[in-house]
């Protein structure tokens, strides 16, 4: 593997960083103190809902502890989680018994 140039290394850092902050600030720093419009907020409403699945969708499909092979324990927890969420509209139920029946499975299945 290649060493990376610290001047990029270090600009393109800053250039995250900057960014980073850029975006922040346009919603914290500009608009923080007055009221979004409702279609935005509306939005906004479903933006955790989108990007949690699509954190763990690729843990489930592609796991990197089978090295990429989906398998029984975490598809099972994942349907397990997904059910009891659904049906009891609890979040902590929900990542209780999906946790629970990950470690389980992978007890018994190895």
């Amino acid at each position: 593997m290649s060493q990376i140039d610290h001047t990029a290394l270090w600009l393109t850092m800053i250039g995250l960083g900057l960014g980073s902050f850029g975006l922040r600030f346009i919603f914290l720093g500009l608009i923080g103190d007055r009221a979004l419009p409702e279609w935005v907020q509306r939005h906004l409403r479903y933006t955790s809902v989108a990007v949690l699945p699509a954190i763990v969708a690729p843990l489930i499909a592609f796991p990197a502890a089978t090295g990429g092979t989906p398998d029984l324990p975490r598809t099972a927890a994942a349907t397990v989680t997904l059910a009891v969420g659904y049906f009891t509209k609890n979040v902590i139920a929900a990542i209780g018994t999906g946790a629970a029946t990950l470690y389980l499975l992978l007890y018994l299945v190895g």
